[in-house]
């Protein structure tokens, strides 16, 4: 329950750094949630906005608090983006996919003028890796790719539902969770990884959050890269 409380206040002072006419990048994810739900009380109370989803479950969320919704197509430059981590190291460097919409969430955050990264207080650790790195890979490529993750430290496996069968992304791919222990350089296995074939995207993200707004107790944390 404290996390959860960690996690709304998070979301909500996130949300009121949206201005009035910005494009708003939606991310995914347990706290990012209780940012959008702030914002579409915001646009109840009079606030033009307009959001791009990082996922369909973030978009059903979206339409359903009265948020609305444009595409990248109509609309490639967005003003910021409210997105959650599963990790955040001391450079703002993040660990994201655990939902699954890491490919999506590092196109609007790469589209974005200001990423900001909402989170409770477990997720800030001195150097990412506890949590196993997501990659989103095509499943023709899944074997070749996982032997590469082997060789390069990791310990992949590839994530499923709980019937058994394949997560699938909502681009139609599949996730190789791959444990690495403490990653000394995110920069470089970050771009090893983008080099690999068959990777669709990983869950490395480097360099992309200005502001990271992390729920401390019953306070909000403000760290900045």
């Amino acid at each position: 329950m404290a996390r959860d409380e960690e996690k709304e206040a998070a979301g909500r002072a996130a949300a009121k750094l949206v201005r009035d006419g910005d494009v708003v990048g939606l991310g995914t994810g347990s706290t990012a949630y209780f940012a959008v739900v702030a914002l579409g009380e915001r646009v109840k109370a009079g606030l033009k906005m307009v959001g791009i989803p990082t996922s369909i479950k973030t978009g059903d969320l979206a339409r359903e608090v009265g948020i609305r919704l444009i595409t990248l197509d109509e609309h490639p430059e967005i003003d910021i983006t409210i997105d959650g981590a599963d990790e955040v190291d001391p450079k703002l460097n993040l660990i994201k996919g655990g939902g699954g919409a890491l490919t999506r969430e590092k196109v609007i955050a790469t589209a974005s003028r200001k990423m900001v990264v909402v989170a409770d207080s477990s997720k800030v650790v001195a150097a990412l890796g506890k949590f196993p790195l997501p990659v989103e890979v095509i499943a023709f490529a899944r074997t070749v790719v996982e032997n590469r993750i082997v060789s390069l430290g990791g310990a992949p496996k590839v994530r499923k539902k709980a019937d058994g069968s394949f997560y699938l992304t909502d681009n139609g791919n599949q996730i190789l969770d791959c444990s690495f222990g403490r990653i000394e350089d995110p920069a470089a296995l970050a771009r090893v990884l983008s080099d690999t074939p068959g990777i669709v995207e990983h869950g490395l993200f480097i360099g992309l959050a200005k502001l990271a707004l992390v729920g401390k107790g019953d306070a909000v944390e403000e760290l900045r890269a």
